[in-house]
């Protein structure tokens, strides 16, 4: 089975680099009137909490849209500071949820969610929530029931895209492609942005069942509705790579290096400009990969061991690293992608062991 193509059901949204231009300038608004708001010296607390929760909700979807961990951390900070404020407040516990969740520390996120219950947090939402994380942790069943349960009150646009994302991850393909046609037709926003996060995660359903055709039409899917989104172009330049075209890999990635603090985008770089026969500046690229993943997996263990032990599994050439990182992320997730890397560690190691004099 192959992936359709993304013709069908085709919604009327903003300009995805206008879109982009405005997420600026509501992210440098609500940092003013955030600041202005008031803290817990002041009578202004539940407008600073309500500014807050915006300005963190929008920070995390620039920081996956562009590719920014200064904004996801920022973000966190900005959580902190609100639950700090409002410590029994349900809008800053869900806020502080969100964002631990983004940075991979599921458990403290459970703990933010069932307080933000507590303090009388809608409860469709915190499923929704709550669902995202056991998906993370690999509980497809456990977060089907609840997906399944939100979808009894309302079958939106967003819950069928965390259904058909699911089932991706799954590996129901079938279902998936069904469901994701389904949530493009209940689409009614004029915000490129949920589209090209839905176009996006189809695409890396079919990077993973091997369909290099169907992934790159729904990558660039993604990228038509929104130029600049990074994820998309930087799995676009693995899938050119994989084409055999690094030439067209480089040209997608290197004006990710300029826009992203994510080292990922340095290290597909590295691996583009090395199969182009640029010995030099891939090596240089990689040195600032290698310099980013050391501050992130300290900064961020549990969010980013695995982009790590990718790295050192193939641009890095480090093995043991390699290792060492798939087995800590496995420590933090029992999913089948953490395992899938585990063993392809191992068996790195392995070959390296046998290749010992």
């Amino acid at each position: 089975m192959t992936g359709e193509s993304p013709q069908k059901w085709e919604p009327v949204t903003t300009n995805g680099t206008i879109a982009v231009t405005n997420l600026h300038g509501q992210i440098d608004g609500l940092a003013v009137r955030f600041s202005r708001a008031g803290t817990e010296e002041t009578p202004g607390v539940p407008s600073a909490v309500a500014q807050g929760a915006a300005l963190i909700d929008l920070l995390n979807l620039r920081g996956h849209i562009l590719g920014r961990v200064a904004d996801y951390e920022r973000a966190a900070e900005l959580a902190e500071r609100l639950v700090h404020i409002a410590p029994e407040d349900g809008t800053a516990l869900l806020a502080r949820a969100r964002t631990r969740a983004t940075l991979h520390r599921f458990a403290e996120a459970v703990a933010d969610l069932g307080s933000a219950g507590r303090a009388g947090a809608d409860e469709a939402t915190l499923a929704a929530e709550r669902a995202v994380v056991l998906q993370a942790l690999g509980c497809y069943a456990d977060a089907m029931a609840l997906i399944d349960k939100v979808a009894e009150r309302q079958s939106d646009f967003t819950t069928l895209g965390a259904l058909a994302v699911l089932q991706a991850e799954r590996g129901e393909v079938t279902e998936a492609e069904q469901l994701f046609d389904e949530a493009r037709r209940h689409y009614r926003g004029t915000s490129p942005f949920p589209l090209a996060q839905l176009d996006f995660r189809r695409g890396v359903m079919w990077h993973r069942e091997g369909d290099l055709g169907a992934a790159g039409s729904w990558y660039e899917a993604a990228r038509h509705r929104v130029p600049d989104y990074a994820p998309a172009l930087g799995h676009l330049a693995e899938v050119e790579l994989l084409r055999g075209d690094p030439q067209t890999a480089v040209a997608l990635l290197r004006p990710l290096t300029w826009t992203s603090d994510d080292p990922e985008y340095a290290g597909h770089l590295a691996a583009a400009l090395h199969t182009s026969g640029r010995v030099h500046e891939a090596k240089q690229w990689r040195e600032r990969a290698v310099a980013g993943y050391d501050e992130l997996v300290l900064r961020h263990p549990e969010a980013y061991a695995d982009h790590a032990a990718d790295f050192w599994l193939t641009v890095g050439a480090d093995a043991e690293r390699g290792l060492h990182l798939a087995t800590q992320n496995l420590a933090f997730r029992q999913t089948a992608r953490a395992h899938a890397l585990f063993q392809r560690a191992v068996l790195a190691q392995d070959r390296v062991a046998q290749a010992a004099p």
